[in-house]
């Protein structure tokens, strides 16, 4: 008894010395047969001549996977022990460099086989005398380059898998490396850096910052949004954690980002989602600047709790400038609105009014229809409020202005505790 190529018991002596003799007669002519099969492998595959470098590995994949099948069969060794040839293995990460799916490169392996069985089976007749026992050594060749296929089929697309992670951390830590030289104002390549982006950094660079409430939101879908809204379907996305993501799009124009424009963008936000947006600005200096204005909205949204979906940092640039240090905007704010810097509802409504009629240079008509209120109503929360403050609207105007411009954005924050 002796075991057959493929692991079973019982096969007669005759049949394996018949395999035996029939694997060395094949592996005298492997080099024919590997220039054979590469050739049957090119007309159905084009891709296998793409390049000269590819085609070489299929050539010396079809070669060593030949020599190694036939020689574990020569020699009586069970197909489990078999493993891919090196230059199978470097077949699958050059598919894997050039972009080709696995699918593709699977492919050679079941055409492979295909030959196999078409070109070198058939021809065993002119080996073997025996027509019986001919036809049995078709059938364990067969089962044996089957069984060696499937392994060796699993390991090298194992081996494409594995190379294209290699090659996305590579890209990720390429692309990570260019964004923080860039946020840092590092000298740099532009060329280089805009290739490790996929991101011209030539035109008008817009930043914007997401963060998420929940570690299930899909963070890529909303900037993907955001970017379209701006004007760019392929924008720069750059994971920062599970809940945020840093994201730029480059355009020949500047995109509009004040408040009324990005209303539409808001209407798509998933909810929990809060997105800001820094002013846009030209080059990589731009791409620096913008992304710093967008972390500091971002500081805003967080610190007031804004329930707004999207912040543009030009509607809270001058809250930003003057919330650096909290004990000092606090007291900025007591000291000018005294009374009106109180905690309450009234209080609330007497601020709002106050900063519509500031903000309309004094027209109270336009501050109601901001406010959705009678004028009157205006006129009475604006006297109000200048009785709480100890002072008229009309002295130190700036200072007013800027008081209720902290408290309209961050809210109890700055208001004395």
């Amino acid at each position: 008894m002796v075991l057959n190529t493929d692991g079973s018991a019982g096969v007669p002596e005759a049949l394996v010395s018949e395999l035996r003799r029939t694997a060395t007669e094949l592996l005298g002519n492997v080099s024919t047969h590997a220039d054979e099969m590469l050739a049957y492998i090119v007309e159905r595959i084009p891709e296998a001549s793409a390049d000269d470098d590819l085609r070489g590995l299929t050539l010396g994949s079809c070669s060593s996977n030949l020599e190694a099948a036939l020689s574990m069969v020569r020699h009586g060794i069970d197909v489990s022990a078999a493993t891919a040839p090196v230059t199978a293995l470097e077949h699958a990460r050059a598919m894997a460099a050039r972009g080709y799916s696995v699918d593709v490169m699977l492919r050679f392996y079941r055409v492979g086989h295909s030959y196999f069985s078409e070109r070198i089976l058939a021809a065993i007749s002119d080996l073997v005398v025996d027509r019986t026992l001919a036809l049995a050594v078709v059938a364990d060749l067969q089962r044996y380059a089957f069984a060696y296929t499937d392994r060796i089929a699993s390991e090298v697309a194992a081996e494409y898998v594995a190379e294209l992670d290699r090659m996305q951390n590579r890209a990720r830590a390429a692309r990570t490396d260019a964004v923080r030289a860039l946020i840092a104002g590092d000298q740099l390549d532009l060329g280089h850096a805009e290739r490790a982006l996929s991101h011209r950094l030539t035109g008008w660079q817009t930043a914007f910052v997401c963060r998420a409430e929940h570690d299930d939101s899909d963070l890529a879908r909303v900037g993907a949004l955001v970017g379209a809204h701006l004007g760019s379907t392929h924008p720069l996305l750059v994971p920062d954690g599970v809940r945020a993501l840093w994201g730029w799009v480059s355009t020949t124009h500047a995109p509009a980002v004040a408040a009324a424009d990005l209303v539409p963008l808001a209407d798509q936000v998933p909810g929990k989602v809060r997105i800001s947006i820094g002013t846009p600005a030209q080059g990589p200096g731009g791409f620096r600047d913008s992304h710093a204005q967008a972390q500091r909205g971002a500081r805003i949204v967080e610190l007031s709790g804004r329930g707004d979906p999207v912040t543009s940092y030009a509607d809270v640039a001058l809250v930003d400038a003057m919330s650096g240090d909290l004990d000092i905007a606090r007291d900025f704010v007591a000291n000018e609105l005294r009374a009106l810097a109180a905690v309450g509802p009234r209080e609330d409504e007497e601020r709002r009014a106050l900063l519509a009629v500031l903000d309309a240079q004094g027209g109270l008509a336009a501050a109601a229809e901001t406010l959705g209120i009678h004028r009157n109503t205006v006129l009475q929360r604006m006297r109000r409020a200048e009785e709480r403050r100890g002072r008229p609207a009309t002295e130190r105007v700036a200072e007013l202005h800027a008081a209720l411009r902290l408290v309209h954005v961050l809210g109890r924050v700055v208001l004395p505790q």
